[in-house]
């Protein structure tokens, strides 16, 4: 049986359909951070396993659907 390896999860964020509503920074502030106007800066891409429940949580709080999980990997 050959080797698999476990998908990864990659946080993006559309920076042109951010408003800044602060969901996501609130809710996941080991991966996003807000600027002074309030819109997150992403610290790393890669989602550790640990924090995907988290990472899931801060996407589907986002009003304007500017952030999002993609599967990497295989």
């Amino acid at each position: 049986m050959p080797f698999t390896r476990a998908r990864e999860l990659t946080l993006r964020l559309d920076r042109i359909a951010c408003e800044g509503h602060g969901a996501c920074t609130e809710l996941l502030p080991e991966l996003l951070s807000p600027d002074e106007w309030g819109y997150p800066i992403v610290h790393g891409t890669a989602v550790p396993p640990e924090l995907g429940s988290h990472a899931r949580r801060a996407v589907a709080a986002c009003p304007v659907l500017a952030l999002r999980l993609e599967r990497s990997g295989g």
